[in-house]
């Protein structure tokens, strides 16, 4: 191809691509045209960040920074005044100008000091001092850099520094600095290389402002960072209770209380389980301190648990408790916040309380009782803390069968009590019968209080029908009067007279001769009817509400048996007698 052709089709297709390529951008380039930001500050050795990038001071960099539009966050630090911290809005093409004014920190700083000399770093960069973050920012580069007649110094108390220095987002170098007392530590930046030199001038000095600047010198004298007071109080509690932390630090960027970041005084509740040592950590450019403070914690539970009465009386027949005594628990816990009773109680109030019991015997059988219960109180806390008490309970008394009733009817010679003698009749032999009912019926009342003895009285055939009813009306009555003149309450006998109504019949009475234990003699035995007749002149006894009925069995080994037998009416003289 000709020079001249190939030249024009080099030339064309440049222009074309140049077209394009400024058609595609023009809207992009127009959307991220960058704002200023101009900052009016008479402090020049003050030094910016924009977010968080280390911009330079306003010696070297001016007063104006080109910014892409949209939100940025603004620091403006110089040692001795406090930070200046704001959002700024840049707008696309547009300047914002700003007026700033830092406000000192009074007070100068004093001695021993050392002093750090910074060598061969970048024009502009940060001094950062024992931290990396812009709140450690003490100054820059151009303020610490030479020892001359006007001199750029930077003293710090003696010891150990962690010096770093930044350049917008680049860290240029850090390191551990030593400073011993009157010395000056030389920092070469670029070779790393540290040297010593004696700080004439920092014998001289007592105290020093913490910021001064002149045509060609500067002074930064930085505070020591301190922790003057760090206290709990109180300092020995009880589990569950609280302790008040207290502190008061100064010259301090970052405070830290366990971790947690706190500020730079204050006070903090602590509820420890245990014995705790709190660690305080205060850092600023002036150093980073420690201190701890220890919170002895008494887990221990103590507990107490006592019964009143320590002995109760039981007492059971059959199946029925008849007395059954109840003792009271009293209980206390020292530094407890749960506490529990077994026995089958559970958990109860953990500080104090009391509670009704009525234990009862392990023993079934019938006999005396005679046992211990022993309760226990355990109480704990969340410290791991854990106290018992026990306390006894004595159980007296005794377990009884039901007692017996002897329940047997009563007969009666024939025809007595009559109209005449309603209160003859009851011989002997049937007192002493009832006798016996009555003692075993007043124990059995213990065993049931609401039991009744009901009496059901007969006649034998040989009057008429009413005057049979009458007769045995009159027997009801003669034998409840003897039960009540023998202690039982009146209203506990209930009677009804059937006279000769539902006799037994010879074959019942056959049948409980064959089983009488006290066998009748041979003339009886013989005389069938008036064996018969000598049966149904009775009162039988129910007792209620078990429905048990008096034995019917004929009292034949009686002495007073021939009276009671006998078929005609005996005479009144003999029923005296016998009776």
């Amino acid at each position: 191809m000709p020079m001249r052709t190939r030249s024009i089709a080099i030339v064309a297709a440049v222009l074309a691509v140049a077209l394009i390529a400024g058609v595609a951008a023009t809207p992009a380039f127009a959307q991220q045209k960058p704002g200023k930001l101009k900052i009016n500050l008479k402090i020049l050795q003050a030094y910016i960040f924009i977010d968080g990038r280390a911009m330079g001071d306003l010696v070297w960099s001016g007063h104006d920074w080109k910014l892409p539009a949209g939100d940025h966050q603004l620091s403006i630090y110089n040692y001795g005044y406090k930070p200046y911290h704001r959002t700024v809005t840049i707008e696309s093409g547009k300047k914002l100008t700003i007026d700033v004014t830092l406000e000192p920190i009074g007070g100068d700083v004093s001695g021993p000091f050392g002093r750090i000399q910074i060598e061969g770093a970048p024009n502009n960069s940060a001094v950062l001092l024992n931290g990396k973050t812009p709140d450690y920012h003490v100054g820059h580069s151009d303020e610490f850099n030479h020892n001359w007649v006007w001199k750029q110094e930077l003293f710090v108390r003696p010891g150990n520094h962690l010096v770093t220095i930044v350049k917008d987002r680049n860290e240029i170098w850090s390191g551990e600095v030593s400073v011993a007392e009157n010395q000056r530590t030389i920092i070469n930046v670029k070779s790393g290389q540290q040297a010593e030199d004696d700080c004439e001038r920092c014998r001289t000095l007592t105290s020093v402002p913490r910021f001064k600047a002149g045509l060609a010198s500067a002074t930064v004298a930085v505070a020591p960072t301190t922790i003057s007071s760090f206290a709990a109080s109180p300092q020995q509690i009880n589990c569950l209770d609280s302790s008040r932390l207290s502190w008061q630090t100064s010259e301090a960027v970052e405070v830290s209380l366990e971790g947690d970041k706190v500020d730079a005084s204050g006070e903090k509740l602590v509820e420890p389980h245990a014995t705790t040592t709190y660690n305080l950590n205060a850092a600023g450019p002036g150093g980073r301190v420690q201190q701890s403070v220890t919170v002895n914690v008494n887990t221990e539970v103590v507990a107490s648990l006592s019964a009143a009465p320590s002995e109760i009386r039981y007492r059971r027949i059959g199946d029925r408790v008849i007395e059954h005594g109840t003792s009271t628990l009293n209980w206390s816990a020292r530094n407890a916040n749960a506490a529990s009773l077994d026995q089958g109680i559970g958990a109860v109030n953990a500080t104090s309380g009391s509670r009704s019991v009525q234990p009862a015997p392990k023993q079934t059988a019938t006999g005396p009782v005679s046992e211990s219960v022993t309760y226990n109180l355990t109480a704990t806390n969340p410290c791991g803390g854990r106290g018992t008490a026990s306390a006894s309970l004595r159980i007296t008394g005794s377990i009884e069968p039901v007692p017996e009733v002897v329940l047997a009817s009563v007969f009666f010679p024939t025809d007595y009590p009559d109209r005449n003698n309603p209160s003859l009749g009851l011989v002997a032999s049937q007192k002493r019968a009832l006798g016996l009912l009555v003692d075993g019926f007043k124990k059995y009342l213990e065993y049931d209080a609401n039991a009744k003895l009901h009496l059901e009285a007969y006649a034998d055939e040989r009057r008429s029908t009413e005057y049979n009813r009458e007769l045995s009306g009159r027997r009801a009555a003669i034998v409840k009067q003897y039960l009540v003149d023998a202690g039982l309450a009146a209203d506990q006998i209930t009677s009804q007279a059937f006279g000769e109504e539902q006799p037994l019949e010879q074959s019942a009475v056959e049948a409980l001769e064959s089983q009488n234990p006290n066998a009748a003699p041979a003339n009886r035995a013989r005389n069938k009817r008036g064996d018969w007749l000598a049966h149904n002149r009775r009162v039988d006894i129910v007792l209620r509400p078990t429905g048990t009925r008096s034995l019917r069995y004929y009292p034949h080994n009686a002495a007073d048996s021939d009276i009671l037998w006998q078929v005609p009416k005996p005479s009144k003289g003999k029923v005296e007698q016998a009776q």
